[in-house]
């Protein structure tokens, strides 16, 4: 086999990798494209279609306000908090879950994520069921602290609504969809060696 004189590689081996590198590099691209055109229908149809239906009044009222206040009733019964519509009442203080505070937008970044990952088709709708579950008990958790943190400390809560708890929410859920595609990633087998 002729070897490249300055770097010992065989003559050739050079164009192999570049168009291996061309083929992921575009396979990468063309994946990036898929994850941002889902995230835009997933988001632009949950602000357009559903806004101000049955389907935000479910996702808001229903499973982020009143899991958040059967929550906080179990941890701590003496708050009082009753959920009323979109918000979380209690003597002292109380806060309003909006569009946008529900975690519908890091559950679609999860579920695009999931759907262009180079995984099989069941570890994406594994990964996506169980992520639908980690997104809602994350953002519950979210919910909670900011309930607890505008009862207690008004800037403490504009820290965390404006900065900290979403950037929290999407570390974590990227933290998991990377645990998700590393076990589920396909083994890549190195080649034989040439003779």
């Amino acid at each position: 086999m002729n070897r490249h004189p300055l770097h010992g590689t065989p003559k050739g081996s050079g164009t192999v990798l570049r168009a291996a590198t061309s083929r992921s590099s575009n396979a990468m691209m063309w994946r990036a494209a898929v994850f941002l055109a889902i995230f835009a229908v997933l988001q632009g149809w949950y602000s357009t279609a559903a806004r101000d239906t049955w389907i935000e009044r479910m996702v808001i009222d229903e499973v982020t306000v009143k899991s958040a206040a059967a929550l906080i009733q179990i941890i701590d019964p003496t708050t009082g908090v009753q959920p009323v519509g979109s918000r979380l009442q209690a003597p002292g203080g109380g806060i309003n879950i909006i569009n946008g505070c529900e975690g519908v937008d890091v559950l679609f970044l999860m579920m695009a994520a999931m759907l262009v990952a180079p995984i099989s088709i069941s570890a994406r709708l594994m990964g996506i069921s169980l992520g639908v579950c980690v997104v809602l008990g994350l953002n519950q958790a979210r919910v909670i602290g900011l309930f607890y943190a505008y009862r207690g400390d008004r800037s403490l809560f504009d820290m965390l609504h404006g900065v900290v708890a979403p950037l929290m929410l999407i570390v974590a859920v990227s933290a998991y969809f990377l645990l998700w595609l590393n076990w589920h990633a396909p083994v890549k087998r190195d080649s034989p060696a040439e003779p």
